[in-house]
């Protein structure tokens, strides 16, 4: 393929990708998925609902049958699983968001412990984080959780286990809906889980802790990851998951003196986000770190010597990390022994 084909291919891709965001507008607009959340429609009562002509509403339906946000069965079309995601959690498609992001690129990122970060971030967070469970599955297995004495993994980017043979005990702060930890616990059936997180993330958590019969083995402390009492020294696992990045470094530093805090001496501080590694960022991810830039004051995805510079900081040691290959967004895995 010649260099002309290659740039005419690419052209065409980027015209495709934003055509595709205004057709889902566009079906949005006109009602075409509300009507089809209520159920099955055929093409004439969905062009009833819309007001549009049979002829003229095919040529949309076809486009978002292609790219599976409608599904056709017979005479009937059927809104996706992945489109009732979009209505449930993405309504707008994420327009409040990036219309914002002219101003939210000019404004000066803040390094202040007072900088606030949107509840709607950690929400929209949380009441997605399930899609990451194979990602949590796989992380848990990474870091060896278990009621067995652990030994250092072969392989490159493994973790070391804590190699305690007792029950282990993890601190989710900051949890969200609690699918890290879940994951950890359906490994190890002795672990304990204690959650930190506002009321709606607890309810969320626990509710996904008893959805796998775990909650009996899960307590929750109700308040702000940042500033709510903790006990020190208690626990042997600690873990921030999908939340470092959205606090300003100042945040960030008081988070990590908090969790090390927390942890037992010998312990693991254990932090999954995203981080910038040494190779081009993938669209999902490049997306990810703009997003984050433009619905925080001080949020940023840090490279990997930022990110283990500010576990040394907080005064962990053994510092390792490996991507998560499971994961669809690239998160990575960082952790700490307080000495």
């Amino acid at each position: 393929m010649s260099a002309q084909d290659r740039t005419l291919d690419h052209y065409q891709e980027l015209m495709t990708i934003n055509a595709t965001s205004h057709v889902l507008r566009t079906g949005r607009e006109l009602g075409l998925f509300d009507a089809l959340l209520e159920g099955q429609k055929t093409l004439e009562v969905l062009a009833e609902r819309t007001g549009v002509p049979e002829s003229r509403l095919l040529l949309l339906l076809r486009p978002l049958t292609s790219v599976g946000i409608i599904e056709k069965y017979a005479e009937d079309y059927a809104i996706s699983s992945v489109a009732r995601l979009l209505c449930q959690y993405d309504a707008d498609l994420g327009d409040a968001i990036w219309q914002a992001a002219p101003a939210g690129l000019k404004s000066e990122p803040q390094s202040s412990a007072e900088t606030a970060v949107p509840q709607s971030r950690f929400d929209s967070i949380a009441a997605t984080q399930w899609v990451h469970t194979p990602a949590a599955m796989q992380a848990a297995e990474i870091l060896d959780f278990g009621p067995t004495p652990g030994a250092e993994d072969e392989g490159e980017g493994t973790v070391l286990s804590s190699g305690d043979s007792a029950p282990q005990t993890l601190l989710d702060l900051g949890c969200g809906s609690a699918v890290w930890s879940c994951a950890a616990a359906h490994r190890d059936p002795q672990l304990r889980v204690t959650l930190v997180d506002h009321p709606g993330a607890l309810e969320a958590a626990i509710a996904t802790a008893n959805s796998i019969e775990l909650g009996d083995r899960f307590e929750s402390i109700q308040g702000d990851a940042l500033t709510t009492e903790l006990p020190e020294g208690q626990f042997d696992h600690v873990l921030i998951a999908q939340r470092l990045n959205n606090y300003s470094p100042d945040q960030i530093r008081l988070m990590l003196q908090r969790a090390t805090s927390a942890v037992k001496s010998g312990g693991r501080v254990i932090v999954i986000d995203s981080f910038e590694g040494p190779n081009r960022p993938s669209l999902a991810e490049s997306i990810e770190a703009l997003r984050i830039g433009i619905e925080t004051e001080g949020g940023a995805v840090p490279e990997l010597k930022e990110a283990q510079e500010r576990m040394k900081v907080a005064g962990l040691e053994s510092i390792q990390f490996t991507f998560i290959a499971a994961s669809r967004v690239g998160l990575g895995l960082m952790t700490g022994i307080k000495p």
